[in-house]
Protein backbone atom coordinates (compact mmCIF):
# COMPACT_ATOMS: atom_id res chain seq x y z
CA UNK A 1 0.00 0.00 0.00
CA UNK A 2 1.51 3.48 -1.32
CA UNK A 3 1.82 5.79 1.34
CA UNK A 4 -0.37 9.03 2.24
CA UNK A 5 1.02 12.52 0.96
CA UNK A 6 0.97 13.30 4.70
CA UNK A 7 3.11 10.63 5.24
CA UNK A 8 5.44 11.26 2.51
CA UNK A 9 5.74 14.52 3.77
CA UNK A 10 6.70 14.04 7.26
CA UNK A 11 3.71 13.52 8.86
CA UNK A 12 2.94 16.53 11.24
CA UNK A 13 6.23 17.11 12.56
CA UNK A 14 8.20 16.78 9.03
CA UNK A 15 5.40 19.49 7.49
CA UNK A 16 5.61 22.16 10.39
CA UNK A 17 9.66 21.78 9.49
CA UNK A 18 8.37 22.63 6.06
CA UNK A 19 6.09 25.29 6.82
CA UNK A 20 8.68 26.82 8.40
CA UNK A 21 11.54 26.82 5.81
CA UNK A 22 8.59 27.79 3.59
CA UNK A 23 8.12 30.99 5.19
CA UNK A 24 11.51 31.78 5.30
CA UNK A 25 12.18 31.44 1.92
CA UNK A 26 9.42 33.74 1.30
CA UNK A 27 10.83 36.54 3.62
CA UNK A 28 14.29 36.16 1.77
CA UNK A 29 12.53 36.23 -2.14
CA UNK A 30 12.73 39.55 -3.66
CA UNK A 31 9.69 39.40 -5.62
CA UNK A 32 7.48 38.48 -2.58
CA UNK A 33 9.23 39.58 0.76
CA UNK A 34 7.21 42.73 1.06
CA UNK A 35 4.42 40.42 2.05
CA UNK A 36 5.90 38.36 4.49
CA UNK A 37 8.56 40.88 6.41
CA UNK A 38 6.05 42.39 8.21
CA UNK A 39 5.68 38.79 10.06
CA UNK A 40 9.19 39.11 11.74
CA UNK A 41 8.34 42.29 13.62
CA UNK A 42 4.99 40.29 14.85
CA UNK A 43 6.06 36.76 16.33
CA UNK A 44 2.65 36.01 17.77
CA UNK A 45 0.83 36.78 14.03
CA UNK A 46 3.80 34.60 12.79
CA UNK A 47 3.15 31.79 14.90
CA UNK A 48 -0.65 32.03 14.21
CA UNK A 49 -0.29 31.59 10.32
CA UNK A 50 2.41 29.07 10.36
CA UNK A 51 0.03 27.24 12.11
CA UNK A 52 -2.83 27.20 10.21
CA UNK A 53 -0.83 26.80 6.89
CA UNK A 54 0.56 23.63 8.84
CA UNK A 55 -2.72 22.42 9.52
CA UNK A 56 -3.95 23.41 6.18
CA UNK A 57 -1.19 21.01 5.11
CA UNK A 58 -1.30 18.46 7.04
CA UNK A 59 -5.06 18.04 6.61
CA UNK A 60 -5.15 18.64 2.84
CA UNK A 61 -2.23 15.82 2.86
CA UNK A 62 -4.17 13.61 4.71
CA UNK A 63 -3.68 13.61 8.27
CA UNK A 64 -5.66 13.79 11.17
CA UNK A 65 -5.18 17.37 12.08
CA UNK A 66 -7.99 19.92 11.06
CA UNK A 67 -7.62 22.76 9.47
CA UNK A 68 -10.45 25.48 10.67
CA UNK A 69 -8.98 28.57 8.98
CA UNK A 70 -10.83 30.61 5.91
CA UNK A 71 -10.96 29.58 2.61
CA UNK A 72 -8.06 30.13 0.02
CA UNK A 73 -10.41 32.51 -1.55
CA UNK A 74 -11.42 34.34 1.29
CA UNK A 75 -7.15 33.95 2.48
CA UNK A 76 -6.07 35.88 -0.47
CA UNK A 77 -9.22 38.06 -1.14
CA UNK A 78 -8.25 41.59 -1.71
CA UNK A 79 -4.37 40.51 -2.01
CA UNK A 80 -4.31 40.86 -5.76
CA UNK A 81 -1.57 38.53 -6.32
CA UNK A 82 -0.02 38.30 -9.23
CA UNK A 83 0.96 35.12 -11.55
CA UNK A 84 4.88 36.34 -10.95
CA UNK A 85 4.23 36.22 -7.24
CA UNK A 86 2.42 32.86 -6.97
CA UNK A 87 5.02 31.17 -9.11
CA UNK A 88 7.76 32.84 -7.16
CA UNK A 89 6.02 31.59 -3.70
CA UNK A 90 5.58 27.84 -5.41
CA UNK A 91 9.31 27.99 -6.32
CA UNK A 92 10.08 28.09 -2.88
CA UNK A 93 7.72 25.68 -1.74
CA UNK A 94 9.72 23.31 -4.46
CA UNK A 95 13.09 24.31 -3.27
CA UNK A 96 12.18 23.87 0.19
CA UNK A 97 10.94 20.49 -0.30
CA UNK A 98 13.48 19.80 -2.18
CA UNK A 99 16.02 21.24 0.28
CA UNK A 100 14.20 18.65 2.84
CA UNK A 101 14.76 15.70 0.81
CA UNK A 102 11.41 14.82 -0.50
CA UNK A 103 11.75 13.22 -3.72
CA UNK A 104 10.44 14.12 -7.11
CA UNK A 105 7.14 12.38 -6.94
CA UNK A 106 5.94 13.66 -4.27
CA UNK A 107 6.72 17.14 -5.08
CA UNK A 108 5.25 16.80 -8.42
CA UNK A 109 1.76 15.36 -5.82
CA UNK A 110 2.51 18.96 -3.97
CA UNK A 111 3.06 21.13 -7.27
CA UNK A 112 -0.25 19.59 -8.95
CA UNK A 113 -2.17 20.92 -5.42
CA UNK A 114 -0.71 24.33 -5.52
CA UNK A 115 -1.71 24.25 -9.33
CA UNK A 116 -5.36 23.27 -8.34
CA UNK A 117 -5.37 25.93 -5.70
CA UNK A 118 -4.01 28.82 -8.36
CA UNK A 119 -7.19 30.70 -9.31
CA UNK A 120 -8.17 30.77 -5.18
CA UNK A 121 -5.48 32.91 -5.25
CA UNK A 122 -3.96 35.07 -7.74
CA UNK A 123 -5.99 38.13 -8.40
CA UNK A 124 -9.04 37.23 -6.19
Amino acid sequence: MERSLYERLGSGAGIKAIVTDVVEAHMNNPVIQARFLPYRDDPDNLAAVSQQLSDFLCAGSGGPEVYSGRSMVETHRGMNISAEEYMSATDDIMATLAAHGIDEGTRNDVLAIAYALKGDIIRV
